[in-house]
């Protein structure tokens, strides 16, 4: 059984973490925000207690075959009870496999939450693809993802999550004609984290990531197999930095920046290390979108990093009533950046 709690010894050295970020004065609220932000969003629901599941819509029961439409799925993974749900796109044909695109919501989020972040439910209608969004745990509807990166005792007490999404394909395959060669991840933050533990650690299942706006929180291992990444960042996120976190950062816990964590997965899948680069913004657009594609990856596994000059903890392509996240590229549909490149790759 997983502790549902810390243990008071580890809880108080957190909380010891904490306190200089919360008190400490500031000249951008958005900076303190951001470290209170991530330092939950790696520490998880067991800084808080109890975990439980979202409270989404009617959860469907059994295993009959899936219609289009939406479905929200239960399962359990240890002892505890994990939600997700599924959109399965017009046209659907359960004679045919159809492949798959999980999107993970950032820390503070849910499943459901994310379905409106990004919009991906009408990609998935026009594209023909299952989206699936599950939902992390923590308490009440704040839900994280154990994206790594915890540093010696804090990271014994963590939610298995891999553990979660690989039962979660296991069961999605007996509710819809899944093409299991073509089953991909992205995510927002703190669920772009848990992209790239995905690719660490699930390689064999996963065919492709693309995190937006979150980077590596865990060392790059073995992976069974070079996976291809696409990134998006923009380059004034000031929650989860593209360059340099501003201000100290929090002493358990480890992050990679943007370009290390490009550049990793440039060095794992063996790509050339000399970037091809083009412009995906057009002359008089208000925000310049440049994109730098790393080629000649195992098995054609290329890294890409789409940077936003100007842009902030958005999903490019959708605008949020949220002014502290900042600007969002609407010039660019991440959207489609990521089924076109998701596309070009399958298991072997």
């Amino acid at each position: 059984m997983e502790t549902a709690c810390l243990s008071h010894s580890v809880a108080a050295e957190l909380s010891q973490n904490l306190e200089p970020i919360m008190t400490r004065p500031s000249k951008r609220s958005r900076a303190t925000f951001w470290q209170v932000m991530l330092i939950i969003g790696l520490s998880g629901p067991n800084a808080f207690g109890q975990d439980k599941p979202a409270a989404d819509a009617s959860i469907d029961a059994g295993h009959a075959a899936l219609t289009p439409g939406d479905h929200v799925r239960q399962i359990v993974v240890g002892e505890r009870k994990r939600t997700y749900i599924v959109h399965v796109p017009e046209g659907y044909d359960a004679k045919k496999t159809t492949p798959v695109v999980l999107a993970l919501h950032g820390a503070g989020m849910n499943g459901s939450m994310m379905v409106w972040f990004t919009g991906l439910n009408k990609t998935s209608d026009a594209k023909g693809f299952v989206v699936v969004y599950p939902s992390g745990t923590g308490p009440g509807s704040f839900l994280t993802w154990n994206a790594g990166g915890l540093i010696g005792r804090f990271k014994d007490e963590r939610v298995d999550d891999v553990d979660f999404i690989r039962k979660l394909l296991d069961e999605l395959t007996t509710l819809v004609n899944v093409d299991e060669k073509r089953v991909y991840a992205c995510g927002m933050s703190n669920g772009g984290m848990m992209s790239y533990r995905l690719a660490v650690e699930l390689s064999d299942r996963i065919a492709a990531i693309a995190p937006v706006g979150g980077t590596m929180a865990t060392d790059i291992g073995n992976p069974k197999r070079a996976v291809p990444v696409m990134h998006f960042h923009g380059t004034k996120d000031e929650i989860v930095p593209y360059g340099p976190p501003i201000g100290p950062a929090p002493t358990f816990a480890s992050l990679k920046g943007v370009e290390d964590s490009v550049l990793t997965w440039v060095k794992s899948n063996g790509c050339d290390e000399n970037a091809q680069s083009d412009t995906l913004s057009k002359d008089g657009d208000k925000m310049k979108v440049t994109r730098r594609t790393y080629r000649g990856g195992k098995d054609g596994a290329d890294v890409v990093l789409v940077a936003i000059e100007g842009g902030g903890h958005t999903w490019p392509g959708r605008q949020l009533p949220i002014g502290f996240l900042g600007r969002s590229a609407r010039n660019i549909s991440a959207n489609e950046l990521i089924w076109d490149f998701f596309q070009k790759y399958s298991l072997k």
